[in-house]
């Protein structure tokens, strides 16, 4: 399979163009009606021996270990130390998360969630068998905590095309990150509050999670997310934290309908255009940590997130342990943004025939 050579390179071996160029290509981000949101007719089911084609015989790499090695930026840790020092550093950022944000992307985060949301298109299923595209919906939104992406889909479901039957559920595995989230979320209309909910889950076992509130309909701390009850899962700026990848793929796998769609907006490599990634590593390693350090009084948290993205598998081996997963992708299976400092990627989980 394609995927197994870049699985190598992107998993601990311990395991076997102008900058012109660049803003003009950015311009054209398209706000077309396409919708990758594919309403299923699958209903949920929590018999997981039938549920899970691709997870039969799951590989070594994707099973959770603590003990196992993995990187903590450049720092070579275990699985488990690298859960708890993701998490000191989500807490001690969660106040100030969009300004780490415009920090890190020049603000740029921001114009990429409202494409990555719009790309989408919540709300609005025309392939769907349904004669009304306006089906309902469940979204769960993987390490959204402070509410950036939740909040976007449910506006863009809601009102821009009307359909008030649409629910988000917010995943994360900090509870710090998802209390700044509940506190924003007071600030929406009644209705989208209402279509809310809020769990904490470990992204690469959602059977696992503690909801959070009287909006929980569904699910419980001994069952967490059930097999086939998603039909989108989104994750933005999450996943490279997560300390096992393949793991957490195999999981969105699980959750989603068949039909349903795994979509990913992360930092990326702008390997493609060597002037430009010069002076934005450049950027990154010299200046954001000091940054943090002035303004937020924290310089190794930012240090981290620097070296985390460095160390991110590139646009082609993410796509490939995408595909390793059990999704299908189309085309080349991502979109860089911004010269690929960031990217999108999506796969859908294929339909029982």
């Amino acid at each position: 399979m394609v995927a197994r050579p870049a699985l190598r390179r992107a998993i601990p071996s311990s395991l076997r163009t102008s900058s012109r160029t660049l803003l003009h290509a950015e311009s054209r981000i398209s706000r077309s009606s396409f919708s990758t949101t594919l309403q299923s007719q699958q209903k949920p089911n929590n018999n997981n021996n039938n549920n899970n084609n691709n997870n039969n015989s799951v590989p070594e790499y994707a099973i959770p270990d603590p003990a196992r090695p993995t990187h903590f930026g450049f720092e070579t840790v275990t699985e488990a130390e690298k859960r708890e020092r993701v998490a000191g550093v989500f807490t001690s950022v969660a106040e100030s998360y969009d300004r780490m944000n415009d920090l890190m992307s020049f603000g740029w985060h921001r114009v990429w969630k409202d494409h990555f949301v719009a790309s989408l298109n919540p709300g609005f299923s025309p392939l769907t068998s349904s004669s009304d595209p306006r089906a309902p919906q469940h979204i769960l939104d993987i390490a959204g905590g402070t509410g950036d992406i939740a909040f976007r889909m449910l506006h863009t479901a809601h009102i821009l095309n009307g359909n008030p039957d649409v629910r988000v559920t917010i995943s994360d595995i900090n509870p710090a990150m998802l209390s700044v989230g509940k506190q924003r979320s007071t600030s929406l209309p009644a209705s989208q509050q209402a279509a809310l909910a809020f769990l904490e889950a470990n992204a690469e076992d959602l059977t696992q999670a503690k909801p959070l509130g009287a909006n929980q309909v569904g699910y419980s701390p001994t069952t967490g997310v059930p097999d086939e009850s998603v039909d989108l899962y989104t994750v933005a700026f999450g996943i490279r934290n997560f300390s096992n990848i393949p793991a957490a793929l195999r999981e969105a796998y699980r959750v989603l309908k068949p039909g349903g769609v795994f979509a990913c907006l992360e930092f990326s490599k702008a390997d493609k255009h060597p002037l430009f990634n010069t002076i934005y590593k450049q950027w990154s390693f010299s200046a954001i940590p000091l940054i943090g350090q002035l303004v937020a009084g924290d310089r190794d948290s930012y240090q981290y997130l620097v070296e985390s993205i460095e160390k991110f598998p590139s646009q082609e081996d993410f796509r490939d342990m995408i595909v390793d997963a059990g999704f299908v992708v189309g085309g080349q299976g991502y979109e860089d943004l911004t010269g690929g400092v960031a990217a999108i990627h999506k796969g859908m989980k294929p339909r029982r025939k």
